[in-house]
């Protein structure tokens, strides 16, 4: 049974990941390592933890030795490389944080993958998942592709932009056979609470303020969860090595027109009056290093191996504020801090 590793996997995306590999692949063995900080949370994942080929293993990839013995118990054939601090905001307050997760736990990885097979990388994969926001802002136009030149404008993006360098350097260096993906803003189920949408999901629903960052005109492309673990499983699977594929939804919105759209979904959905959510919406200053605009082009990954979105953003939109409103109780244990109590 191939073994596969997926940091992380207690996370936001790391978690619908680490549901599709278990469910859709009987022969793989998959192990879930995840060190359940702030934002891991095994009710993610509560619905695979009795699968037969899923195991969790609790642990923090800065631990180079803790990380070194379970590469050496389990020998793993592959990895799938998620976990992350991946929060701007706290990037600003705590830069170190970002450097020690993102740059030397990645580096323990790829020293312990390497160990094990000591160069003997046949059918073996270190699959590194990445950010858009390591190539910096755009202008009004344009759009990132693979080939774009790095330009991180804040401690989280510099962090991760590190780390892929340093993935590529294992490859170049020790011939270890990787892919990278790098992708856009994602949306949807299980999402901590700090980052936009679920943030204003809770805020709407307990009429609370909905602060906006400047002037409310900062572009995004947002990709609906369950779509980029399809495409890491896509990658993971039919990606040529030594590649990078860029995850986007094909889907700008400024985040004002996204608040509006939210609110006018919150409004339907929770029997309100038309534009009450609306104004909730209190403009705040603006946050330091703030890109203007991230925009993927995704085609490589389109033309390549036939991905695409499932869903317009309306409808992944619709998706997810339902999941929100229909665990109240998942919301409930995140703001009262009850979630950081299961820790096996």
């Amino acid at each position: 049974m191939k073994k596969i590793l997926i940091t992380g996997g207690a996370g936001f995306i790391g978690s619908h990941v680490v549901r599709l590999f278990v469910n859709n692949y009987p022969q793989y063995h998959i192990f879930n390592l995840d060190a359940l900080t702030y934002a891991g949370n095994l009710e993610n994942i509560a619905d695979v933890e009795s699968a037969p080929n899923y195991t969790f293993i609790k642990g923090d990839i800065k631990k180079i030795e803790f990380i070194n013995s379970i590469f050496n118990e389990h020998k793993f054939d592959a990895v799938v490389h998620l976990a992350a601090e991946s929060h701007v905001d706290r990037s600003i307050t705590n830069p170190n944080d970002f450097i020690e997760t993102n740059v030397l736990g990645t580096a323990n990885l790829l020293n312990a993958f390497r160990g094990i097979w000591q160069d003997n990388y046949e059918n073996k994969l270190f699959y590194h998942v990445s950010t858009d926001e390591v190539y910096g802002s755009l202008g009004k136009t344009g759009l990132f592709t693979e080939t774009t030149s790095y330009d991180p404008q804040s401690p989280y993006a510099a962090s991760k932009a590190s780390s892929d360098h340093i993935v590529r350097s294992f490859g170049n260096t020790y011939g270890m056979p990787f892919v990278i993906s790098n992708c856009s803003n994602n949306y949807g189920a299980n999402q901590f609470p700090e980052k936009l949408i679920p943030l204003f999901i809770n805020n709407i629903k307990t009429s609370k303020s909905l602060p906006v960052y400047g002037d409310g005109q900062y572009t995004r492309d947002w990709l609906y969860v369950e779509d980029h673990a399809i495409a890491i499983d896509l990658i993971f699977h039919k990606g040529k090595l030594e590649e990078t594929y860029n995850i986007g939804g094909f889907n700008e919105w400024t985040n004002l027109n996204l608040i509006y759209l939210l609110c006018e979904l919150m409004d339907e959905k929770l029997n309100r009056e038309k534009r009450t959510s609306s104004k909730l919406i209190t403009f705040v200053k603006d946050r330091a290093g703030h890109d203007r605009r991230y925009a993927i082009d995704a085609t490589k990954l389109s033309n390549e191996l036939g991905w695409k979105p499932s869903v317009t953003f309306e409808q992944g939109l619709s998706k997810t504020i339902d999941w929100y409103l229909e665990n109240e109780e998942w919301m409930n244990n995140i703001t009262s801090g009850s979630y950081t109590n299961l820790t096996s």
